[in-house]
């Protein structure tokens, strides 16, 4: 009966060699002292049992003296009595024994059994903070990934607007200090061609240098097809004076800035869809009205040059 139980003890030990270190040395001195507890019961087992065997002996010896000598009955069933009782307390001591030593199993057993419940529950809890630490760092090196990609697209895209600002300064280099202007801000680059360099006082149609200047500019946007180009048509303050279908600023800027549009047209390596204009009138000046050099830089038109942001955009919404 120990045997058994020392065997389901010892199945129930090693059964918590998976646990964590800490819990396992636990265990492990739990089974050193159940073990060392059932070697010492075994002993007494073994004492109690050679104990049994020899007062049996011994009885048989005395019944065998019995049967011959009638003298000696009286102390024979004396010492058969003696030794019968000293068997029963014998017997009644290996019992308690072997009772506490199942109990003692039992109660460590149930106690393991309540442990080993305690660290599967921890561990699925870990196990499930594991997944979702994982998953958290697959989202992160996704969305890191997503930056990179995004930055070196920006990248990309700036690069490319400082060639073509290059480009178009390198194009329109006879013409600069002569009204016009290339500047690249924002991430876009800007060309501000004054009136005088395009247009007559009240005209919307563009001389000689004007149109030249303006060719040379459209030579370089039909290079450069992923480039939106918006066409701006600025006045001074000045109400427009002129006769015939024009009425007032609005209608004269966005006259002079289809005729940029019609110039570029002209170079047919320029997409029609690359190209937008707008009339802003006197309203967005870039000097003041007061005075006549300022009235001078506010009659414009600006070919605002912008990169096209597809990449970019499916990127944002792959994101």
């Amino acid at each position: 009966m120990i045997k058994l139980i020392y065997k389901m003890a010892l199945v129930c030990f090693l059964a918590t060699s998976c646990v964590a270190p800490k819990v396992y040395k636990s265990l492990e001195r739990k089974y050193k002292d159940l073990k060392q507890e059932n070697d010492t019961l075994l002993e007494e087992n073994t004492s109690l049992t050679q104990a049994k065997t020899d007062a049996e002996n011994a009885l048989k010896k005395l019944q065998a003296t019995y049967k011959t000598t009638l003298d000696g009955k009286n102390k024979l069933e004396n010492d058969y009595r003696a030794i019968t009782s000293n068997y029963n307390n014998l017997k009644a001591s290996y019992g308690a024994l072997e009772e506490n030593s199942s109990k003692s199993i039992a109660l460590n057993s149930k106690k393991n059994r309540a442990l080993l419940a305690d660290l599967e529950a921890k561990e699925q809890a870990l196990a499930i903070e594991n997944a979702r630490l994982v998953k958290l760092k697959e989202t992160l090196e996704y969305r890191s990934n997503r930056v990179a990609e995004l930055e070196r697209v920006i990248a990309s895209k700036d690069a490319a607007m400082i060639a073509l600002k290059q480009a178009v300064s390198g194009a329109l280099t006879d013409f600069e200090g002569k009204g016009l202007t290339v500047e690249q801000r924002d991430g876009k680059v800007y060309v501000s061609m004054e009136n005088k360099l395009l247009f007559s006082s009240g005209s919307w149609a563009v001389g000689k240098q004007g149109q030249k200047a303006v060719k040379q500019l459209a030579k370089v946007l039909a290079k450069n097809p992923d480039i939106a180009v918006l066409i701006e048509g600025h006045t001074d303050n000045v109400p427009y004076g002129g006769q015939g279908a024009l009425t007032n600023n609005w209608d004269l800027s966005t006259k002079r800035a289809t005729s940029i549009v019609n110039i570029l047209q002209s170079n047919k390596a320029i997409n029609p869809s690359n190209l937008t204009v707008a009339g802003r009138g006197e309203h967005a000046p870039v000097a003041t009205n007061e005075t006549l050099e300022g009235r001078g830089k506010n009659r414009r038109i600006e070919v605002i040059l912008t990169p096209k942001l597809d990449t970019l955009s499916q990127l944002l919404k792959a994101n």
